[in-house]
């Protein structure tokens, strides 16, 4: 699958802690993390009647600039209102230009340019702004484009205060237990095997979908559906569940003696 398009990356957490022995809720073989980064009108459109058809919930990574949030707000209350997270994705999407891949980022969002001060600064009132929205104070985070580094450092130890847990952070897991899917264009098929191939090795799976029959670095909507009623069926093999509900229950995990 890796090997089709390179378009489906495949990243290993950096956990450090190790467990003997860890256990999903129901003793499930492993938890599926689906969210959706950008805020993209394709998501409203057709990921969340999906999600809610088959009554899975999933975690929403709003950049708080997009036109599609004040657009579609009262939607985006609902969908919270839906148990549905909304997590944060900062206000404008900040990435590296030094990167490759990224000549369409505007200087202003240079994270090369940016210091951690103002990235704490930006996403904190990213927080502030979700907070109007949904009510909620527990909070997860995913950097824009997985880039960290500021002119003056890695800006995630500004912000990890600020969060319960920061995808592709997660150090209260057992090491090499959680891997991180970013799809583009792949078939229902293809998601479900990667699914499958995955949990045998890893405990969580977290598959980062951007738009869905639509928008950018898209899957059709018949594909994602495809997901869908396959961890709908597996219920007992596979804990789908937001991204802050999973994360809740591994930090408590983390805490009994």
């Amino acid at each position: 699958m890796l090997s089709k398009s390179n378009l489906f990356l495949l990243l290993l957490c950096s956990c450090t802690l190790a467990w003997a022995e860890f256990q999903w809720p129901q003793n499930q073989q492993a938890a599926v993390s689906l969210s959706y980064d950008d805020a993209l009108n394709s998501q409203l459109d057709n990921a969340i009647p999906a999600l809610n058809e088959y009554n899975l919930k999933g975690s929403f990574y709003l950049t708080l600039a997009s036109q599609v949030v004040p657009q579609r707000l009262s939607e985006w209350r609902q969908a919270a209102t839906q148990g549905h997270e909304l997590g944060n994705h900062t206000l404008y999407h900040p990435c590296s230009k030094s990167q490759p891949g990224t000549a369409w980022v505007k200087p202003y969002n240079d994270m090369d340019k940016r210091t951690r001060e103002q990235m704490r600064a930006e996403v904190t009132l990213a927080n502030s702004f979700l907070y109007a929205i949904d009510g909620e104070t527990l909070r997860t985070f995913t950097p824009p484009c997985g880039h960290v580094q500021t002119a003056d450092g890695n800006y995630l130890e500004e912000v990890a205060d600020l969060f319960i847990a920061i995808k592709g952070e997660e150090t209260k897991l057992p090491d090499d237990f959680s891997v991180i899917a970013l799809p583009n264009g792949e078939s229902g098929e293809e998601l479900i095997q990667y699914v499958k191939k995955q949990t045998a090795n890893a405990g969580l799976v977290q598959i980062i979908f951007h738009g869905i029959g639509g928008d950018h670095l898209s899957v059709s909507d018949s594909a994602h559906r495809e997901l869908l009623a396959f961890l709908d069926r597996n219920r007992d093999r596979y804990w789908t569940d937001t991204y802050r509900n999973i994360m809740t229950y591994v930090n408590k995990q983390s805490e009994i003696p």
